[in-house]
């Protein structure tokens, strides 16, 4: 598959085109693959709550220590009863899990999927580098606007997202950036428009080659 690349501003970049491998980028994307992954990386997001004591895990007497009639109080036969100090937590956070499997091809299966489904929808866009002159967000506005960006767009780079870019666009709520080794399917899904850099497609194909 073969895409064109674009600089920032919107022209054709020196050696134009690029091909992109189409056991990556050509996938047909199946619903059900892209469904287990993104469910499967929420899912790895979560927090387990610490679980609280409740009254069957608390260790106190439950021996009645009042008399039946008479006291002027409730007639309390159990210290463990979660109204007192010290006693178990009526209907307390539990410990549950959140941290499913997944097979490490399905993982990256999903990820050729998400990626082939941007090249198939037209919405993958192909720079040749991301330098932001003087790193201002007023003219990244302007270079965004000639490339004709989606709503919102995911910015991948290689090894680490150039500097001038990333201080031009953390400005700019609908553009996020990533490095190479941090593409992920949700990512990659919840974004109209996926921006890659020469240097993205050559480690993600190399990831995948590895």
């Amino acid at each position: 598959m073969k895409v064109k690349v674009q600089t920032l501003d919107g022209k054709a970049a020196k050696g134009a085109d690029i091909e992109l491998k189409d056991e990556i980028f050509g996938l047909d994307p199946r619903a059900d693959i892209l469904h287990r992954v993104v469910t499967w990386q929420l899912e790895k997001r979560r927090g387990t709550a610490r679980a609280a004591r409740e009254r069957s895990d608390v260790a106190r007497t439950g021996k009645k220590w009042g008399r039946q009639k008479g006291g002027g109080t409730a007639r309390h036969g159990d210290r463990k009863a979660p109204i007192f100090i010290g006693g178990g937590k009526a209907h307390g956070p539990r410990v549950r899990d959140f941290n499913p499997s997944l097979n490490k091809k399905v993982r990256a299966l999903g990820l050729k999927m998400a990626l082939s489904s941007h090249a198939k929808a037209g919405s993958l866009v192909v720079l040749d580098t991301l330098t932001v002159k003087d790193g201002k967000t007023a003219a990244l506005k302007s270079d965004l606007a000639k490339l004709g960006f989606g709503k919102t767009a995911l910015v991948i780079d290689g090894d680490a997202v150039e500097n001038s870019f990333a201080l031009a666009a953390r400005n700019l709520m609908e553009v996020n950036v990533l490095p190479a080794g941090g593409a992920n399917v949700y990512d990659i899904l919840k974004h109209d428009t996926l921006v890659l850099t020469r240097a993205a497609v050559e480690k993600l194909e190399a990831r995948f080659n590895g």
